[in-house]
């Protein structure tokens, strides 16, 4: 399997360290102890497309956002984690402004 990083080009899946699912967020400071709970120790395992976090740890050291097919793992996407982030606060923002 190779990834193509969005600031190396393609490389080989040797650079590259899985360091888990994408989609989980951070539950806010007053949440409850089960969404603690949920947080740090729950991980669904989901067929077919899925977001994961990986590290360039043998290249440009980047965190990056991976949408990868768990059956296949054909690579749909490779964004750099910084961006998405950045892009879901502004969503986020959108909605409240919206509200």
């Amino acid at each position: 399997m190779r990834l193509t990083c969005p600031f190396c080009g393609s490389r080989g899946l040797e650079e590259f360290t899985y360091r888990g699912d994408a989609s989980v967020r951070r539950p806010a400071a007053d949440a409850s102890e089960q969404a603690w709970v949920d947080y740090v120790y729950l991980r669904d395992n989901p067929c077919g497309r899925h977001q994961e976090l990986w590290y360039h740890g043998a290249g440009c050291r980047s965190w990056l956002v991976v949408t990868r097919d768990t059956r296949t793992h054909e690579i749909f996407d490779v964004r750099n984690a910084r961006d998405v982030a950045v892009a879901e606060r502004q969503t986020e923002a959108g909605k409240g402004e919206n509200s």
